[in-house]
């Protein structure tokens, strides 16, 4: 394991509620064929911290690598929600072309 990976699986328990540990640790274990550790931290953080609208895409992505497209749809429209509450329209605006992607593919 690299020492980034073993720095940052330190910070999060260290700090567990601390989403962008989380979050930067699970982009690692997707650098490595992790994705199931992955999966295990992205979906922590939407269960935890479901306003880190950063989450929404990257765990949909991993939906759809999984073969869990219905997941994505749903973690796609989710991260939408989130990103209107909070008026985050560069992120809602990239969730939406996502979303509609997936939606295009899936009627293929």
């Amino acid at each position: 394991m690299s020492s980034r990976i073993s720095t940052l699986a330190k910070a999060v328990k260290e700090h567990p509620e601390d989403s962008f540990y989380k979050f930067t640790l699970a982009l690692e274990m997707l650098k490595i064929s992790q994705p199931e550790k992955a999966r295990v931290l992205f979906e922590s953080i939407r269960q935890d911290d479901p306003e880190y609208v950063g989450v929404y895409y990257h765990l949909a992505k991993l939906y759809i690598e999984l073969g869990e497209n219905k997941k994505a749809l749903g973690s796609y429209k989710e991260g939408i929600k989130m990103a209107e509450n909070q008026n985050d329209q560069h992120t809602k605006s990239e969730l939406s072309a996502a979303l509609l992607n997936l939606e295009i593919e899936m009627a293929d």
